[in-house]
């Protein structure tokens, strides 16, 4: 396993909880959320522009609509919203209680699918699920979760990543993009152990070309990339100790943004770590895969 050259600031967002970057090919722009604050940014890396839209409730994922727009993981439920963030209309509540659980990762399958976990916010009772919604409405996949995380595909879109955070693991599935269901759940890597968990847990994740997945160790302060047989190939450090998700965009695909978190941190590691809540990037040499639109009809 090597340590590489790690990320860069590109943009001081001073994000509560920034996740779910996402890459407009179209447009050459990068979206990611806040959380907490219930925000959807949009920037251009080119000029250093950030446009913000705001939303009446937190936002844990988003995909880009085909036509325009997003579907949106919200507290709530599944939603599509407008361009500018304004709700079109619910496509499917959130079946747990909405007291402790919010939508939380999630991502667009490549037939058009959204598949998106939530978090239980309890920490404790496992009541969080990984689902997946379609013309068909919402299904579930996974249960008994407390905070669901990492949703990626591989290449052939035949293997689904999919991390439970608070509990170190990341986990794959067999995947059927024709149908949009996932089986024989096999542990992929595990995080930490009761004396080194300080070294961080899997947050969100991305695959590149070359079938690898990268992942964000929150409190753990750096980047690691796996092969498809789940060896530890690389890390990557970020100045800041908690990054959250990251995502390949760029003209060639091959810069890695990150995002990070300032939420619920101690004084001493925020003047530690001033850049936490800020946005990163870096160059790969390996390209990063595209993400699928969403389509409501599939």
């Amino acid at each position: 396993m090597l340590v590489q050259p790690g990320f860069a600031l590109v943009l001081d967002a001073k994000t509560s909880l920034g996740e779910c970057p996402l890459w407009s090919i179209a447009e050459q722009h990068l979206y990611f959320v806040d959380i907490k604050r219930c925000r959807i940014h949009r920037f251009d890396p080119a000029t250093g522009d950030l446009k913000t839209l705001e939303l009446s409730e937190e936002v844990g994922c988003i995909g880009l609509a085909q036509g325009g727009g997003f579907v949106a993981g919200l507290r709530s439920g599944i939603w599509l919203l407008d361009a500018d963030g304004t709700p079109v209309r619910k496509l499917a509540a959130n079946p747990e209680d909405q007291t402790i659980s919010r939508f939380n990762d999630g991502m667009v399958d490549p037939m058009g699918r959204f598949v998106a976990g939530t978090v239980d916010e309890s920490r404790e009772k496992g009541i969080a699920g990984l689902y997946r919604y379609d013309r068909n409405g919402l299904a579930q996949l996974a249960d008994g979760l407390l905070t669901s995380n990492g949703v990626a595909f591989s290449p052939d879109g035949r293997r689904l990543y999919h991390a439970d955070t608070l509990r170190y693991t990341l986990y794959t599935y067999d995947y059927e993009p024709e149908t949009g269901t996932a089986s024989n759940r096999q542990v992929f890597a595990r995080f930490g152990s009761d004396r080194d968990r300080d070294r961080g847990r899997p947050d969100g994740g991305a695959v590149d070309l070359d079938g690898c997945y990268w992942t964000a160790l929150f409190e753990g302060g750096r980047v690691q990339r796996y092969s498809p047989d789940g060896t530890l190939l690389a890390e990557y450090p970020l100045p800041v100790k908690c990054p959250t998700m990251v995502s390949f965009g760029g003209a060639d695909m091959r810069t890695l943004y990150c995002t990070s978190a300032s939420v619920g941190r101690s004084e001493t590691e925020l003047v530690e770590f001033p850049l936490s809540g800020g946005l990163f990037a870096m160059h790969t040499d390996v390209a990063g895969l595209s993400k699928p639109l969403f389509n409501p009809e599939v």
